[in-house]
C-alpha cells in the first residue's frame, strides 16, 4: 500500500483522506496503489491509473463467521472530495454488512441496509445539500450457501466460475449517454438497491470492480479469461491477489484512463 505521511507542498501532516492538515494541499501519491487480502479467501487491488492525480476508488473487506463481505466504491469525479466519499462508503458499507449478517439478518436485507447506511455516511460529509461528495457503490456477501450482491451506479459485480461461462450480477444505474441515474451522496435519492442472489453449482469467484476495469474488459467472459493468461512464474503464493493484480495490469496496459479496482472473493474450493 502506498501512502504519503508528509505533505509534498509544505511538509505538514497528511490527513486520512489524503489532504494536508496544514496547507490543505491534495497529495498526488496518496493511495496511488492499494492492496488488501485475506489469504486464500479474498484479495483486492486498486490503482489510480495513468491519468489521475488521486485514486478516487476505494475498497473494504471483512470476514465474520462463515461470511466474507466486501465493497467497492468509485468517487464521482465532478463532486468535491470524491476519494473521501468512496472510502467512507466502502468502509461504512462493509462494517454495516458484517454486523447485520453477524446478527442473523437475511443477506438480501443486510445488503440493502448496508447500501443505505453507506449513502447516509457519504451524505453526512456534506457542508450543504448541494456540495456533498458522491460515489458509486457495489457490495457482496459470500457464504456457504451462495453469493449475494447489490450495486448503486455503475460499479459492478460478476460471478466468474472456475468452469463455465461467467455472468454479470448487477445492472448499471445509467441513462442517456451513460449518465449516472443513481449514486450515493450529493443530490441522490435514498437508494432502493436491487439485491441478487446466486447459488453456484461449482467453485468460482465473486468480482467487484469499478468502471476503470470493466470498460477495458467489458464482458464476464473477458474478465474470467484474463487471469488464465497471466505468467505463473511471477506468482506470490496468493492466487487471488495475483489474479487481481493481473486484471488491474490489463487495464493499465490498455491506457489506464481511470482509477481501477478489482476485488475477488472465492466461493467454494479451489479449482
Amino acid at each position: 500500500m502506498t501512502d504519503t505521511t508528509h505533505c509534498v507542498r509544505c511538509g505538514g501532516t497528511v490527513a486520512p483522506d489524503g489532504w494536508c492538515w496544514d496547507c490543505g494541499a491534495q497529495q498526488p501519491a496518496f493511495r496511488a496503489h492499494v492492496e488488501i487480502t485475506v489469504a486464500g479467501v479474498a484479495a483486492g487491488v486498486s490503482d489510480r491509473g495513468s491519468r489521475r492525480g488521486v485514486n478516487a476508488d476505494a475498497m473494504a473487506l471483512a470476514t465474520t463467521g462463515a461470511w466474507t463481505v466486501a465493497a467497492v466504491a468509485d468517487g464521482v469525479s465532478m463532486a468535491p472530495r470524491a476519494e473521501r466519499a468512496a472510502r467512507v462508503a466502502a468502509e461504512a458499507g462493509v462494517t454495516a454488512l458484517a454486523a447485520l449478517l453477524r446478527a442473523g439478518t437475511l443477506p438480501e436485507t443486510a445488503l440493502a441496509d448496508a447500501a443505505r447506511r453507506a449513502h447516509h455516511a457519504v451524505t453526512a460529509l456534506a457542508e450543504s445539500p448541494d456540495t456533498a461528495p458522491a460515489c458509486t457503490f457495489v457490495a457482496g456477501a459470500v457464504g456457504p450457501e451462495g453469493i449475494w450482491s447489490t450495486g448503486v451506479g455503475d460499479s459492478r459485480a460478476y460471478w466468474l466460475p472456475d468452469e463455465g461461462p461467467g455472468m454479470a450480477l448487477t445492472e448499471d444505474d445509467t441513462g442517456e449517454h451513460e449518465a449516472l441515474s443513481a449514486w450515493l451522496g450529493a443530490g441522490a435519492d435514498e437508494p432502493s438497491p436491487y439485491v441478487r442472489s446466486h447459488r453456484p453449482r461449482g467453485p468460482g469467484r465473486l468480482l467487484l470492480c469499478t468502471d476503470g476495469l470493466w470498460r477495458c474488459l467489458p464482458g464476464a467472459g473477458d474478465l474470467r479469461a484474463a487471469p488464465a493468461r497471466r505468467p505463473r512464474a511471477s506468482d506470490s503464493g496468493d492466487e487471488l491477489l495475483d489474479d487481481a493484480r493481473f486484471l488491474v495490469r490489463r487495464a493499465l496496459d490498455a491506457g489506464g484512463h481511470d482509477d481501477i479496482t478489482a476485488l475477488l472473493v472465492r466461493h467454494g474450493g479451489a479449482a
